[in-house]
């Protein structure tokens, strides 16, 4: 459930971030100013009190809408939440990663005919994630621990199983620290794993240092025999 809870945050919470990065970059002022404000908010609240206003605040819109009560599910309103309060943040860190791309790049692919959907996607895109990848890995570490949130709304994940056990077994510490443990292995899994994403998407530019780095050293190599 914890990792379920994860990932389906993560996914909706990039496509979020990548719209919302997009979106305060636009030329269009008034989205560019709405998005900021969304942002500003977002990274202004307790995470908790999102994950409240999310789960409580649905089930109001519904009545209000329909006149009924329908209890929205606490998973859906937990990735809903958690992949608010992610795209929150990962989308400064698109935002930055898409102003590091040279301007130039759009500019000759437009000169050699290319559309601008398959520049963003081919040439851009690319690039954007090899920049805000360490930043994105760190927000999905952060992610992973905050889902530990949503049991304070019914969510049967980790922390809400492990409470439930140390109180019928009246064992806290052992529970609790299994729990901890879990959390650490899975985090020492992902970065991991991350690690090995950092070196394949920077795999390019190790192969192109060291074909520039070889001529130099046959050329030292030569000197010192001419010595």
């Amino acid at each position: 459930m914890t990792l379920g809870l994860a990932l389906s945050s993560l996914a909706m919470g990039l496509l979020m971030a990548i719209a919302f990065s997009l979106a305060e970059l636009s030329r269009f002022k008034p989205l560019a100013l709405t998005t900021s404000t969304i942002v500003a908010v977002l990274r202004g609240l307790p995470e908790i009190l999102v994950i409240f206003f999310v789960y409580f605040g649905s089930t109001h819109a519904i009545f209000l809408l329909t006149g009924e009560f329908v209890e929205v599910s606490p998973f859906l309103a937990g990735t809903i939440a958690l992949s608010l309060i992610y795209s929150a943040y990962a989308s400064q860190t698109l935002r930055g990663a898409f102003m590091a791309i040279p301007r130039g790049q759009a500019e000759a692919a437009s000169a050699l005919g290319i559309s601008k959907v398959r520049c963003f996607f081919r040439i851009t895109l690319p690039q954007t994630w090899r920049h805000a990848l360490p930043g994105l890995g760190n927000q999905w570490l952060v992610l992973l621990k905050d889902t530990a949130l949503v049991a304070l709304i019914g969510v049967h994940d980790l922390l809400l199983q492990a409470k439930m056990t140390a109180a019928s077994t009246y064992e806290p510490f052992t529970w609790y620290g299994i729990a901890a443990l879990i959390y650490l292995a899975i985090t020492l899994i992902s970065q991991n794993i991350l690690e090995r994403m950092k070196s394949r998407s920077n795999r390019h530019l190790t192969s192109s240092q060291s074909k520039m780095e070889t001529p130099t050293e046959s050329a030292v190599t030569s000197s010192e025999a001419t010595a």
